[in-house]
């Protein structure tokens, strides 16, 4: 009879771990995610990474962002201004001649405020008409409308001061301490003198992107690699924007590693080794190193039927084997794209430990029943 009872323990035990459908567990197995791949209609690709093909996969078309930043390289400008449209000027003239058209009656000295540059390019000086000053830089001005002047006043002296106006301004949008329109008080103002002025860039961003708009064009470089070089302390120009804000490129990461959880990128590259790490490494007792897969889709009109020109399907399950000095050598070489998915898949050996864990609890559980009924029988 105790025999029977036992027996019938285990055989609930063993039918309720089967109902169950699935061993308990925390991630996929590889051969789960990738077991669809050889069915005829399978709608993926699975491309094991090597040594050999990591450089191949680098020509493939980029997903998620542009593939590389792009920046203007530093050449420094004249340290003057020249004028645009939108300056204003302000002139004084001396003219000591008796009678003098252009000074008022017992003074030898006329001040002009507040004169700005019209759309044409000019501004009106009276007695003269409209002189082209645009392009011209505040020297060479001054020495214009002197010229135009000397047909009534020979002997003018003319002095000019301008203030920037749009066309001779930059704008910091957002990132910083004080954003505004900042003037360029010369052709050699720096990038990196226009976000000092405009209070610097805020601590409390994460991987701070510069971005510089320029016509029809944007110029971006990440903060820390704009400060390491003068090379790239490049010149502005009037109507330029700059924007400072988050890198918001990231990838997801899942499955058996320290981290499940959206990660930005923290510089410019991240290949899968430095993911790996970025997601606080492999769990040692769950993950299985042979079964790292990046998870990424590209458009339509990357498919092509060659791989050395890109992926043949849409969706691609690129698969990486850490246990080998090659796989090692193609982690460290194959860069991660913004919004791929990142699995550290489960080892088939956890699931062997929780079958045995489970037939250990059933004996266990069969030894305790046996006793009790015997003690029953007694």
């Amino acid at each position: 009879m105790v025999t029977n009872i036992a027996r019938a323990v285990s055989v609930v035990l063993i039918c309720a771990v089967s109902a169950c459908g699935s061993l308990p567990r925390g991630a996929a197995l590889q051969r789960e995610v990738t077991r669809e791949a050889t069915a005829e209609d399978s709608q993926f690709q699975v491309f094991p990474v090597t040594r050999h093909n990591a450089k191949l996969i680098e020509h493939w078309p980029v997903t998620g962002w542009s593939g590389s930043f792009n920046w203007i390289k530093a050449n420094p400008g004249p340290n003057s201004q020249v004028l645009r449209v939108g300056d204003t000027i302000d002139l004084r003239i001396w003219d000591n001649q008796a009678n003098s058209l252009l000074t008022p009656v017992g003074t030898n000295v006329t001040a002009m405020q507040g004169l700005v540059v019209a759309a044409d390019g000019t501004i009106f000086v009276p007695y003269v008409g409209d002189v082209v000053v645009n392009g011209l830089t505040t020297a060479g001005a001054r020495k214009r409308i002197q010229s135009e002047l000397s047909p009534i006043a020979p002997d003018a002296q003319v002095q000019l001061v301008s203030t920037p106006g749009v066309t001779n301004s930059v704008s910091v949008v957002g990132g910083v301490g004080a954003p505004g329109t900042y003037p360029l008080p010369t052709r050699d103002t720096s990038i990196l003198s226009v976000l000092a002025t405009a209070g610097g860039i805020d601590d409390s961003l994460r991987n701070p992107l510069v971005s510089l708009q320029r016509g029809n064009r944007t110029y971006s470089i990440p903060a820390k690699d704009l400060f390491a070089s003068p090379q790239r302390n490049t010149r502005l120009r009037g109507d330029d924007k700059i924007i400072v804000q988050n890198d918001e490129r990231a990838f997801t990461a899942l499955g058996a590693s320290g981290s499940e959880d959206l990660i930005y990128f923290p510089k410019e590259y991240v290949t899968a080794l430095e993911a790996i790490t970025l997601m606080g490494g492999l769990n040692d007792e769950r993950a299985d190193p042979k079964g790292i897969l990046v998870l990424r889709e590209y458009p339509a009109k990357h498919v092509v039927a060659e791989p050395r020109n890109g992926p043949r399907m849409q969706h691609v399950i690129f698969s990486l084997d850490l246990t080998s000095a090659d796989g090692l050598f193609a982690a460290r070489n194959f860069l991660i794209n913004p919004n791929d998915t990142v699995l550290a898949t489960e080892s088939p050996v956890v699931a062997v430990r929780t079958v045995l864990s489970i037939f250990g609890a059933a004996l266990g559980t069969t030894a305790q029943v046996a006793n009790t009924a015997n003690n029953l029988n007694n």
